[in-house]
């Protein structure tokens, strides 16, 4: 029967540099193995396992940690069952969810963060963090057309935050009072109708409620219209109604639409409105020559989210709150003074983090980003998006010249949304033909080969793909297509037989 250690003992191997140089060394060769499988595509792209089965085997894990020998051995096994059991991103058959297969370089970077703890609150409890999120809040503020010296920004843990901080920012500039006494009651928030969830999360969470969320409708390829913004804020001014912000998209979820920010801009002008845009999925085109034109005129919005965990491709979470306005730094948490960390230095108010974001401890969230820009350069982020980009418009023409599919729009980025539609369903009742669609996407999915996500637009479910992977080749793109046809050919006539 193995010994068990003495606390003493045990204590001393958790510290040990021994123990984690030879466990680092296991780690470096199941990771490399790793790595060569799913990139080459030996593996399945999803491992599906029943959740509640999951649960149960990580359970057993657990129980089974207290009595063994060599430890060594056990945590080459439980690194293995992790490998295992996860998605495989960085396998070219995921087109999947806005997840990217992140670069690797990126995530030893990353882990630096991770075995030093390095949070991240005052600057002197994690000053290189602090540094490296400084300066890439002033990198990003350059590519979006900021005077990085007039500008400023912090990063934090994902879009939804990210979003709520910036419209939390922008309603205690726009109501000055409204952090003591609440929003007021007369307040609306204004927002693209495709708008990410986490808009109306923000709205419940600030007070607003979704009730006074107003709602611009869009155009035909699912862009905010200006026009209709224009018509949305009158009639608030008429109701008496104060707009917080003006939300708009660049881009939105459901199918990658851009909103046109330079119009938008013009409109919030003229109506004197705080302009957000949540550029969380499509802020990285501002590393394309390219492709930086989707965003023209983000310049002019007063707040921007911009996820680099998405198409910077680095690991989750690292997401950044821009302000242009380098004044309201302080205003979306207002303590009675910005330099209650440390009264007796004031100017590390700066630099103290906590005062300027949700959390107080926070991960060094930007030593990924970091790291990938300092040995690289923006090159890698431009040939990034451009792979992704062109990987999109050779599935959206290979639908489009495909009898079999109908695609929904024309992607302006790395989304494309289309259904399978031949001949034979398309006088077939609308729910027939939802249910063919999502029986495609469970199958797929379920084989391993490829990984694609199901959305709804207009009451019509689609299959979506989003490429996040620059693995993924147009012949893994083709070989996609032909699973979805073969898997709807057989759907919809066991579907057309059965009605």
């Amino acid at each position: 029967m193995p010994a068990v250690d003495s606390a003493l003992d045990l204590l001393d191997r958790i510290y040990s540099s021994e123990d984690f140089d030879r466990m680092s060394a296991i780690w470096q060769q199941a990771m490399g193995h790793h790595f060569q499988q799913v990139l080459a595509g030996d593996t399945r792209v999803l491992n599906w396992t029943e959740p509640a089965d999951a649960v149960a085997l990580a359970e057993s894990l657990m129980a089974g940690g207290t009595a063994t020998a060599d430890r060594g051995e056990r945590f080459e096994s439980l690194l293995t069952q992790m490998l295992r059991s996860g998605h495989n991103l960085h396998h070219s058959g995921y087109i999947g969810h806005q997840v990217p297969a992140n670069a690797p370089i990126a995530g030893l970077f990353d882990a630096v963060g991770s075995m030093t703890n390095q949070p991240m609150a005052v600057y002197e409890m994690g000053p290189w963090a602090t540094a490296v999120e400084h300066a890439i809040v002033r990198a990003m503020c350059r590519k979006v057309g900021w005077d990085p010296e007039q500008s400023t920004g912090v990063l934090t843990h994902g879009g939804s935050l990210a979003n709520l901080t910036a419209l939390l920012t922008a309603r205690n500039v726009v109501f000055p009072d409204s952090w003591r006494n609440g929003t007021p009651d007369n307040a609306v928030l204004i927002s693209q109708s495709d708008a990410h969830y986490c808009v109306a999360r923000s709205a419940g969470i600030l007070g607003l409620g979704t009730k006074r969320i107003l709602a611009v409708d869009v155009d035909d390829q699912r862009r905010m219209c200006p026009e209709r913004l224009e018509r949305v804020l009158q009639q608030a001014r008429d109701d008496g109604q104060q707009p917080l912000a003006v939300v708009a998209c660049a881009c939105a979820t459901p199918i990658g639409a851009f909103d046109p920010l330079d119009r938008i801009a013009d409109v919030c002008e003229q109506y004197q409105v705080w302009l957000h845009v949540d550029a969380a999925h499509g802020g990285a085109a501002l590393m394309s020559r390219q492709h930086r034109g989707l965003l023209r005129g983000v310049e002019r919005a007063d707040s921007v989210v911009w996820d680099a965990h998405k198409m910077m491709f680095v690991p989750a979470l690292c997401a950044a709150v821009l302000l242009k306005n380098r004044e309201h730094r302080f205003h979306t948490f207002e303590q009675d003074a910005p330099y209650l960390f440390d009264p007796d230095n004031p100017g590390m108010a700066e630099y103290d983090n906590g005062v300027r974001t949700v959390e107080c401890t926070k991960r060094s969230l930007g030593f990924g980003l970091w790291g990938m820009w300092s040995l690289y350069g923006d090159e890698v982020f431009e040939r990034l998006v451009d792979r992704v980009f062109d990987r999109c418009r050779f599935a959206w023409q290979t639908v489009c010249d495909d009898e079999r599919f109908e695609s929904l729009h024309e992607p302006d980025c790395n989304i494309l949304v289309f259904r399978y539609l031949p001949e034979s369903l398309r006088a077939a009742a609308p729910d027939l033909v939802n249910a063919v669609q999502r029986k495609i996407r469970a199958a797929l999915i379920r084989s391993g080969d490829f990984y694609i996500v199901q959305t709804t637009i207009a009451g019509q479910v689609c299959l979506r793909m989003c490429f996040m992977n620059p693995a993924t080749t147009e012949q893994k793109v083709a070989s996609a297509l032909q699973n979805i046809a073969e898997l709807g050919e057989q759907f919809a006539a066991e579907a057309m037989d059965a009605d």
